[in-house]
C-alpha cells in the first residue's frame, strides 16, 4: 500500500480516519512540531466525546501505588535491573503485613488503586495468590487491584499446570479489578527473542488480553521502545495491539516509555532521546484511534517532558506512584505528589482532574 501525498495524509488525520503502516512510516519523518499538532487533534477528538464536551480540556491522573509483591524472576530479561533470583541475598516476597503497611499508607493519601507486579518466582503457589488477593478484597474494599501483566499469567498457567483461562477466572473471583500492560515491550517476535528470550511470545502476551477481555477485565497496553528494534517493528507492535482493540475492545489506555539502559545486561550505542520519544507518543495517539486514552511518561522521561508530552498526543499524566522499584533500579528516578502534578497539568493549560482505572472522574 502506497501512502497517501501530504496534504492528503493530514486531511485524514484531522477527520479522524483510521491511517495504515505506511501511513504511519510517512508520519514518522515528519518535523516534530508538525507530528505534535495532528497527535494533539487526535486527542481533542477521542476526548471530546467524554466528560459532556469537555474532555479536551481536562488531563487526568490516578492515586496508586506500585506493590512489586516479589524481585525473584526466572526469565533473566536483558533490559531488566530489577530482577533478583533465589541465590541473591537482596531477593525478597513481601509479606501480607508488609503489603498491609503499604495499602494503609495509600489509603492515608487517598489512593483508589495499586499496580501489583512481580517477577516470576518459581515457587510461590496458586493457594498464595488467591489468598493475597482475598485479603487485600476484604481488608481494602475500595482499592482497585490492577495486577499480574500477560507475562506474568502465561508463567502462572505454566507453573500451577492450569488453564490459562482458569487461572485468570480465579483471579478475578478472588477480587482482582484489572490487568496492566506490562510485558509487551515489542510485540515482534524478533526482538523479544533478542531482548526477553525467555519470556512470553507475542500471540501469548496477546491471548491473555483476549482472554480478559472476555471475562470483563480491562486492561492498559504498553510499549518500551528505543533497544534492539526498528521503526517499522514499532508500528508492528502498534499494528498489533490496534487489531487486539478492534477485537475485544479491553483496552483502556496505551503507554509507551523509553528503555532505561542503566545497570542493564542489554546495552545501546545511543539512548533515545526526548525527541524521539515525543515522535513515537505522538504517531501512536495517531494509529491508536480505537484506545481513547494515552499517557504521558513522566517516570521515564521527567515532570517537565511529561508535560510537554501533553501537546503531543497524551490526555494523561499517569500515577502519583507513591513507589516506583522497576524504573528506578535502571538508573532513572522521578517523583511527583498529586500537589505536583496538579501544578503541571495547570501549567500546561489543561485542568487538572483525578480518575480511577476506568478513567472514571472522581473529584
Amino acid at each position: 500500500m502506497v501512502s497517501l501525498n501530504r496534504d492528503a495524509l493530514t486531511e485524514k488525520v484531522f477527520n479522524g480516519e483510521r491511517i495504515s503502516s505506511d501511513d504511519a512510516i510517512e508520519l514518522y519523518r515528519w518535523p516534530l512540531e508538525e507530528l505534535g499538532v495532528l497527535a494533539n487533534a487526535r486527542r481533542d477528538l477521542a476526548k471530546a466525546k467524554s466528560y459532556g464536551g469537555s474532555g479536551r480540556e481536562i488531563v487526568t491522573y490516578i492515586v496508586d501505588r506500585n506493590i512489586n509483591y516479589t524481585n525473584v524472576c526466572n526469565v533473566y530479561c536483558k533490559f531488566c535491573a530489577f530482577y533478583r533470583t533465589e541465590k541473591d541475598e537482596d531477593h525478597y516476597v513481601l509479606s501480607f503485613e508488609q503489603i498491609d503497611e503499604k495499602l494503609d499508607e495509600l489509603s492515608a493519601a487517598g489512593g483508589v488503586q495499586i499496580l501489583m507486579q512481580g517477577g516470576h518466582h518459581p515457587k510461590l503457589g496458586f493457594e498464595w495468590y488467591v489468598d493475597l488477593l482475598h485479603h487485600i478484597r476484604e481488608k481494602y474494599q475500595h482499592i482497585n487491584i490492577h495486577g499480574f501483566s500477560p507475562p506474568e499469567f502465561q508463567h502462572f498457567s505454566e507453573t500451577f499446570k492450569m488453564p490459562l483461562r482458569e487461572v485468570i477466572s480465579k483471579f478475578k473471583e478472588a477480587g482482582l479489578g484489572s490487568i496492566p500492560g506490562g510485558g509487551g515491550e515489542i510485540l515482534v517476535d524478533r526482538v523479544r527473542k533478542k531482548i526477553s528470550p525467555l519470556k512470553c511470545d507475542s500471540d501469548q502476551w496477546l491471548e491473555v488480553m483476549q482472554i480478559a477481555h472476555e471475562l470483563g477485565l480491562k486492561s492498559s497496553a504498553t510499549m518500551m521502545f528505543g533497544h534492539v528494534e526498528t521503526i517499522e517493528e514499532r508500528i508492528e507492535h502498534l499494528q498489533r495491539i490496534r487489531d487486539q482493540q478492534d477485537r475485544s475492545g479491553g483496552f483502556t489506555a496505551f503507554i509507551c516509555w523509553t528503555f532505561q539502559p542503566k545497570h542493564t545486561v542489554l546495552r545501546v550505542k545511543n539512548p533515545t532521546g526526548v525527541a524521539e520519544y515525543l515522535r513515537t507518543q505522538a504517531l501512536s495517539r495517531i494509529f491508536l484511534d480505537n484506545i481513547e486514552n494515552v499517557q504521558s511518561s513522566w517516570v521515564t522521561q521527567g515532570p517537565d517532558i511529561g508535560q510537554v508530552a501533553l501537546r503531543y498526543g497524551a490526555n494523561d499524566f499517569g500515577s502519583v506512584m507513591m513507589e516506583e522499584n522497576v524504573v528506578s533500579s535502571a538508573g532513572t528516578a522521578f517523583r511527583l505528589n498529586a500537589g505536583e502534578i496538579e501544578s503541571l497539568i495547570r501549567d500546561a493549560g489543561y485542568e487538572p482532574r483525578r480518575r480511577n482505572n476506568w478513567y472514571e472522574l472522581l473529584n
